[in-house]
């Protein structure tokens, strides 16, 4: 059975809407040699905790395609070895000074645990500087190919310079659509799911 793994966004969970969609359309509505199992975790919040958890998933699951969002596309980026798709990737979150901030945040989706609140601290900015530092240290020329990038043009959310630097490092392997930060189901529909399919690999 093919594997597709989901990687949230910050402050959302494995219970988001684009998470339903997909698996709408890789199961319910897919032809059965088409299908695909969506695996959607939770993120946890502190960097240095997450990426061990992530890459652990990862090799226990072994999916076919890593699709990343926003900062979930931060860490799939980092999956090295797996065929991945990062969504309007944020490389560098600590630089939203409005989004990730010392204090209390509300989760965007129902979490696991059912936590509904989480409290960033100096110590969590602090892992996600480090992490940001070293984040494309792990690449190698048998990576370059495997690694693709999706940046909406209207995305006013993200650094100007996020999708040179991905192309630094990953030439050829970014494209531009119409669209702004935040993942719905026209993008997903019109965007993502055409580019899925166009790899073939599910």
């Amino acid at each position: 059975m093919k594997k597709i793994l989901y990687l949230h966004g910050f402050g959302s969970s494995g219970a988001s809407g684009t998470v339903d969609l997909l698996r709408r359309e890789f199961w319910e509505r897919s032809e059965v040699a088409h299908r695909a199992v969506v695996v959607a975790p939770d993120i946890p919040l502190d960097p240095f905790v997450a990426m061990p958890k992530l890459e652990e998933l990862a090799y226990e699951e072994m999916p076919d395609l890593v699709i990343g969002t926003s900062m979930g596309g931060f860490y799939a980026q980092q999956l090295h070895g797996f065929t991945r798709i990062c969504v309007n990737p944020s490389f560098w979150l600590t630089k939203k000074y409005d989004i990730l901030y010392v204090g209390k945040h509300k989760w965007l989706n129902r979490r696991k645990d059912g936590e509904t609140e989480f409290h960033v601290t100096k110590e969590t900015i602090a892992h996600f500087q480090e992490m940001e530092a070293h984040q494309f240290d792990g690449v190698t020329d048998d990576d370059r190919t495997l690694c693709h990038a999706l940046f909406g043009d209207e995305d006013t959310l993200l650094s100007e310079q996020t999708r040179p630097v991905f192309e630094q490092h990953y030439p050829g392997m970014s494209h531009a659509f119409p669209g702004g930060h935040r993942m719905n189901d026209y993008i997903v529909t019109h965007t993502l799911l055409p580019y899925i399919r166009g790899l073939n690999i599910i």
